[in-house]
């Protein structure tokens, strides 16, 4: 028996027969197989007559403990299992994006109620795609680089690239034309190149370097934009308990955000959740390109009812394929929903196997699986030398909305953005119910710099004097619902007006409205600017001797109203009405 590497660097066994062996026992997802040679950690074995997939996550002496990813019922000791030779790997080439798929990246389209147990594919992929070549016999060629463009049905373009490990002379390029994706398309060094391969979903794909990204991933929902801005390629958690709205946070994330490509994980929600998602990315228009969003974004689903296994596959798949489309120079956006509903997998087998329990029966490894995961995000340049990013979301649903619970707890620790949604802001019908005290974005400092250099230098103050407005208000409202706000101070009393302006007229959005469902960036800075500047006028009036009720008693309806009755861009038609606000303020008299 020997061993060979291919161009992505997975070292294959080469044996002259296939290493059979024996199942011993079955118990849910766990199997345990003997060890027969030529097995190693995290292999893809085929178990029993319909081939299910395990990956193999222990050896011990004569003994492969192995974690299945489909129901395992039927199953018995004594059938037999098939080591393939190789981790547990996706397929990544044209005809992701506007695909549907399971934990294990299986089309799901037109695949019926049930699929086959051990089914590699769900429905026949495309025979063959268009390959455009971009280099010619002879030239010398680097690792990433790009070879040619597939075309497919969706409006980002599919590069074919020069494998990681590979470089050297173009030996032979295909011609334009439909190519079968296992054919070779290009020989580069000896190494033969086709539309799609194989890549093992926990191994990240290979960078240049990471960098430091200065500019913000515009999500289109102003208090995340104005207040916890994300750059690009860093991490979010937005944990939340039920019904605080983090599913309806991350729909509205994955149709208005400025990505390139959008990677959307439903790791263990509800079915009826997920074929929302389905089917609002279908029918919504991609405000970029014309089309269908769904066109441009991958969508894996591993709800509640399929192998609880699959769950914890389904995130590294996801970043994965995030990771090729980041390789071809993209900005792609992974939304994992949830993480917790992964963390329960790892904690069920956890169960099986007998491990020594951590903090409320998860293993003592969660945290360094959440770490591992966060990690892939960033910002980076690529093999080929183009700029790309993935940027990583994860929701987390912490039981009756304990945000100690461990998966919240250790998520906080590695993320770089926290989106923390509260109950009584959802319950109030505040959406989005992000809490300006209990959410924070150390992502601040370097996108501040990043607003500068772009021409927008007040970036960072304003957003310091939202803050700080809303903390105000927050350290008045338990003092008026002691005494009452007729017992305030006159500039007190309008602290807690503004905060309430801040609140309405900037921070709450509907998803349901046509001009309210995204904002764009310079209507977000116009609303704060404009809100502002009309507490600012609020607190000279009370100063100039105009009482604080008068004040309170001002129609702001039409500034209130500005959200929705102007464009997502319609920067000009809210400084309309704050001027015309600020002219009506001036004319109150003593």
């Amino acid at each position: 028996m020997g061993a060979v590497t291919d161009a992505t660097g997975t070292r294959r066994r080469t044996v002259a027969q296939p290493l059979v062996s024996r199942i011993l026992r079955v118990t849910g997802p766990l199997v345990e197989m003997e060890y027969t040679g030529g097995i190693a950690m995290y292999d893809l074995v085929s178990i029993g007559p319909a081939g299910l997939p395990g990956e193999v996550v222990a050896i011990t002496g004569d003994v492969v403990t192995v974690q299945a990813y489909e129901y395992t019922g039927g199953l018995a000791p004594g059938q037999t299992a098939l080591p393939r030779g190789r981790p547990l790997s996706v397929r990544l080439g044209p005809g992701l994006l506007g695909g549907i798929f399971d934990g294990l990246l299986r089309p799901l389209s037109r695949a019926g109620d049930w699929l086959l147990p051990g089914a590699q594919q769900a429905v026949a992929e495309a025979p063959s795609w268009f390959f455009s070549p971009s280099v010619a016999q002879g030239e010398q060629v680097a690792e990433g680089q790009a070879l040619g463009e597939v075309r497919d049905a969706g409006p980002v373009p599919v590069k074919v690239l020069v494998p990681p490990g590979c470089r050297g002379t173009v030996e032979g390029i295909a011609d334009a034309g439909d190519h079968p994706r296992d054919v070779p398309v290009a020989v580069v060094g000896g190494t033969e190149v086709t539309v799609s391969a194989l890549w093992p979903v926990r191994r990240p794909r290979p960078v240049r370097e990471r960098v430091d990204s200065h500019e913000a991933l515009s999500t289109g929902q102003r208090v995340i934009d104005l207040l916890f801005p994300v750059a690009r390629g860093s991490t979010v958690a937005v944990p939340g308990g039920f019904g605080t709205g983090k599913t309806v946070l991350l729909q509205q994330i994955a149709k208005w955000c400025d990505a390139d490509v959008i990677v959307y994980v439903g790791c263990g929600e509800r079915g009826n959740e997920m074929a929302d998602v389905i089917t609002e990315l279908s029918e919504l228009q991609d405000p970029r390109t014309g089309g269908r969003l769904a066109d441009r974004t991958v969508t894996i689903a591993n709800t509640s009812n399929m192998p609880m296994m699959a769950r914890e596959a389904s995130i590294y798949t996801g970043v994965t394929v995030a990771e090729y489309f980041r390789d071809m120079g993209l900005d792609v956006v992974v939304i994992a929903d949830s993480t917790s509903r992964w963390a329960e997998a790892l904690r069920e087998f956890a169960s099986r196997t007998g491990a020594l329990p951590a903090e409320e029966g998860y293993p003592a490894g969660l945290a360094s699986a959440i770490a591992a995961f966060y990690e892939r995000a960033a910002a980076v340049t690529t093999l080929g030398g183009d700029r790309g990013s993935v940027t990583v979301i994860g929701a987390v649903s912490p039981p009756g909305g304990d945000m100690t619970e461990p998966v919240t707890a250790h998520t906080e620790r590695f993320v770089r953005c926290l989106w923390s949604l509260d109950r009584d802001l959802a319950y109030a019908r505040h959406y989005p119910a992000v809490s300006w005290a209990g959410s924070f974005s150390r992502d601040v400092p370097v996108l501040a710099a990043g607003h500068r250099a772009a021409g927008d230098p007040a970036w960072s103050g304003r957003r310091d004097r939202v803050g700080a407005v809303l903390a105000e208000a927050d350290r008045l409202a338990d003092l008026v619902d002691l005494i009452g706000i007729a017992a305030l101070p006159p500039r007190e009393r309008i602290s807690v007006l503004a905060g309430r302006l801040v609140r309405e007229g900037v921070l709450q959005q509907s998803a349901l409205s046509e001009r309210d469902a995204y904002c764009g960036p310079e209507k977000t800075a116009a609303l704060a600017d404009a809100f502002l500047a009309v507490a600012d006028r609020c607190r000279e009036l009370v100063d100039s001797g105009i009482s604080a009720s008068s004040v309170e008693e001002v129609d702001f309806g039409p500034l209130l109203r500005a959200r929705e009755d102007t464009g997502p861009h319609d920067a000009a038609g809210v400084a309309a009405r704050r001027n015309a606000m600020l002219a009506g303020l001036g004319e109150m008299r003593p």
